[in-house]
């Protein structure tokens, strides 16, 4: 079952989601992102420096799912900026498609991960409403492995929608989608 804080009786089996100090539990949130995403040693270190910066950023925020205390999942992201390395890197590729201006006024999700034995329970669908149901933004963005997984199917469900694809990151072994949804998200 999930629980936000202050909401009801815990059971034992409860995941609660609720704010992250992120940049405190920086190390367990990524060995839940390297067993859901099968990062290396090496990439996980480089992952670690990103996140520390990105935390950093104004109105950067996230949100943990906890059972029993151990991080199962969590979110993470910020207001975009056109100046961060991200939104470099896809502006041309959303150009190219129209759609360009959804580099503005946008929440971008830039990491969702739930560890593997507590994935198809909601808890990512929690995770992502929760954190954009506080966005001051019209509109979230983010991206995805460009193949159909059940992590597309999520950001389909939501409302999201592929703005391009293709999008080919440096270092990116895979092509990735980017993904658009005006808020509030579609909860169900």
């Amino acid at each position: 079952m999930l629980r936000f804080p202050g909401h009801g009786h815990r059971q034992p089996d409860d995941v609660v989601i609720g704010p992250l100090d992120l940049p405190g539990r920086v190390d367990e949130a990524l060995a839940v992102q390297a067993v859901a995403f099968g990062l290396g040693a090496d990439e996980v270190a480089v992952r670690r420096q990103i996140v520390l910066r990105h935390m950093a950023y104004p109105g950067a925020r996230a949100l943990g799912a906890t059972s029993e205390g151990r991080l199962v999942g969590f979110v993470y992201g910020m207001p975009n900026d056109r100046t961060h390395w991200w939104s470099t890197v896809v502006e041309p590729y959303l150009r190219a498609q129209g759609h360009g201006g959804w580099l503005d006024d946008s929440f971008v999700i830039t990491e969702l991960h739930v560890h593997p034995s507590h994935q198809n329970r909601g808890i990512g669908r929690s995770l992502i409403t929760t954190i954009t149901d506080a966005a001051d933004e019209p509109r979230s963005i983010l991206s995805a492995i460009d193949m159909d997984s059940p992590a597309r199917g999520l950001y389909h469900s939501l409302g999201y929608q592929d703005l391009a694809r293709q999008v080919l990151f440096p270092s990116a072994p895979k092509p990735y989608a980017v993904m658009g949804a005006p808020l509030p998200l579609r909860h169900r």
